[in-house]
């Protein structure tokens, strides 16, 4: 993955306000909010996920809440503002390598966890793609969904090379 950190820390950093209000709004669909009503995956999912909702809890001073339907919950301005001052106290690289982990595992909760360091890149990944592993484990794999999934992992391992630059 051949991505240029400098360029994209620069335009955060430029952006910086704009980019936090994103994620902040992102935050309200977090993949790790959204657990299945299928039993097994369900439990796979409170296994792993939970432990990683209650650190970012934690560390955020903020309560995301989970739910098995479809319909997005409301975090509350309280965990809004909350989740825009953990950001605000982020490096420029920092919040670059939040930006992009945000994106690639669809999880602010996923990129707090790498950023600071509470899971690394393999992780976030085995995590952000939970449920799509349990149903190629299930159903068995399928070619474009193994090249995109190869693709987050490419990119999630090179925020963390990044980070530790």
């Amino acid at each position: 993955m051949d991505l240029n950190f400098k360029q994209l820390e620069q335009d955060i950093t430029k952006n910086r306000e704009d980019i936090t209000k994103k994620l902040v709004g992102f935050a309200r669909a977090d993949a790790l909010l959204f657990w299945s009503p299928e039993d097994d995956l369900r439990k796979e999912q409170e296994q792993k996920w939970m432990p990683v909702i209650h650190w970012a809890d934690n560390l955020i001073n903020a309560r995301f809440k989970v739910t098995t339907s479809l319909e997005v919950e409301n975090a509350g301005a309280e965990t809004a503002s909350e989740l825009k001052n953990f950001m605000d106290k982020l490096s420029a690289k920092e919040l670059t390598a939040f930006y992009l982990a945000a994106l690639n595992t669809r999880s602010v909760l996923l990129a707090t966890a790498l950023v600071k360091g509470h899971i690394n890149a393999d992780e976030a990944f085995e995590l952000s793609e939970l449920e799509e592993l349990y149903q190629a484990r299930k159903w068995g794999k399928e070619e474009v969904a193994e090249a995109r999934r190869k693709s987050i992992k490419d990119t999630l391992n090179s925020i963390e090379k990044y980070l530790a630059k």
